[in-house]
């Protein structure tokens, strides 16, 4: 959420900073509101202390026996009592209507971020390893023959429909010892600490990050009220909603392994084959909780933690910043990295790493408190994949692919598979 006293300070660089975004100007109308809110304050303070006033002179008027002077003020003690009332509702309307309009506004850019409309328009930042030359024309993940066998998709669509998978035997190994991999790196070298939080969520902690009000139909809700994430960062995040932590605390680094949920809404008929895509999937997430002067180094360095994985693993990939037009909600700047996918025959977005400013720290009311003294101030939140694991078995399948169908794995993988080194064409694990 933003500052209203940044945007009654400086209403152009908010607008300017939309308009980056492609957004309309939005100051003069949050200013207005505002404005409104803070003249109902003031007159309901003016009214309170004219009824005070009068409180205190019905007394008198009563002890003299003024009888008209103690009826008048009688009256005009209900009177204004009843205007307070009246300019409270009043600046509490204005309040929740400034708020709601706040919320739904998303983050302003960095200065450095590109310009753009689009994923066209992202910047490539780097790349590492070269993707590997086939002599055969490579398959995607599921038509290669030694995954056929363990990635079954008529099963999940007849328990719950499209966009769902049953990994089964080797694949589903696989996959389990990715997590583990991923999980055991940034914990034994990465120095995040492992958490282990609800996959249910009430509204605050989907509020506090964004996914609400805005994007509700991309989340899947209970009946009774409880939302499926669409991924650890609401959890890890709201650890600290509502807290004030000491600075010598910070930085705050988490990663957890969990289940996600998305809708997917809006992304009808795109990657419906495959696993690429899902309704259901499991991520590695990685949140850290700074303070503002060290957010940006953070983000490098939260980077540098999800490369590191597929590095070890031995795929290819790019780093990209995102343009202006293609950037998250809550995201004042935004890493992804891209595998190489060999049987698209393009790079893929496997991990965003997003540093979120206070924009998350307000809307949750997380603070610190300065070692040097002084009043709390907002923390600065990030957040990002470290890696999303169906799509990381996706890129070890088709870039480990062999002519004869079976699968050749990364050797970093071999400890948490038991030193298994491939999968047969008939899908073993040997």
């Amino acid at each position: 959420m933003h500052d209203i006293r940044a945007i009654r300070e400086n209403p152009d660089h908010f607008d300017a900073a939309l308009a980056r975004r492609g957004l309309p100007p939005m100051a003069a109308q949050i200013l207005a509101i505002d404005e409104s809110r803070r003249a109902a304050i003031q007159a309901a303070e003016s009214a309170k202390a004219e009824q005070n006033r009068a409180s205190k002179e019905v007394g008198a008027a009563k002890a003299c026996g003024d009888e008209a002077e103690f009826e008048r003020l009688r009256a005009l003690v209900a009177e204004k009592k009843a205007e307070v009332a009246r300019l409270e509702g009043q600046a509490a309307a204005e309040d929740a209507r400034l708020r709601d309009l706040l919320m739904e506004i998303p983050n302003l850019p960095l200065d450095d971020v590109p310009d753009g409309k689009d994923e066209n328009d992202n910047v490539e930042l780097r790349r590492w390893g070269t993707p590997r030359d086939f002599d055969f024309a490579p398959r995607e993940h599921f038509d290669i023959p030694g995954v056929r066998p363990g990635m079954d998709f008529e099963t999940a669509a007849k328990l719950s429909g499209s966009r769902f998978v049953v990994l089964k035997g080797a694949v589903a190994r696989i996959h389990r010892a990715l997590a583990q991999f991923m999980l055991d790196l940034h914990t034994t070298e990465h120095g995040l600490t492992e958490m282990m939080t609800p996959v249910l969520v009430r509204d605050e902690a989907m509020l506090g990050t964004g996914q609400l009000p805005k994007f509700a139909e991309d989340s899947y809700r209970t009946t009774n009220g409880w939302w499926l994430i669409p991924t650890s960062e609401v959890t890890l995040t709201n650890t600290v909603a509502g807290d004030i932590v000491d600075e010598a605390a910070l930085p705050i680094r988490m990663t957890a392994h969990t289940l996600c949920f998305r809708s997917e809404a809006g992304s009808a008929g795109k990657d419906t084959a495959g696993m690429l895509r899902q309704h259901q999937f499991e991520k590695v997430e990685m949140v850290s909780i700074t303070t503002p002067e060290t957010s940006l180094a953070e983000h490098e360095r939260m980077t540098r933690c999800a490369e590191t994985v597929l590095e070890r693993l031995g795929l290819p990939y790019r780093t990209v910043v995102l343009c202006t037009g293609d950037m998250g909600f809550g995201a004042q700047k935004t890493h992804d990295i891209e595998v190489w996918l060999p049987g698209q025959n393009r790079y893929r977005e496997i991990s965003s790493v997003s540093v979120c400013g206070d924009f998350q720290a307000r809307r949750m009311n997380a603070r610190y408190r300065p070692a040097g003294g002084g009043k709390p101030e907002f923390v600065h939140t990030l957040n990002g994949s470290g890696l999303a694991v169906g799509r990381t078995l996706i890129a070890v399948l088709e870039n480990g692919q062999q002519a004869d169908g079976s699968v050749v794995l990364p050797e970093a993988l071999h400890p948490w598979l038991g030193g298994k080194t491939r999968l047969t064409p008939e899908g073993e694990l040997v």
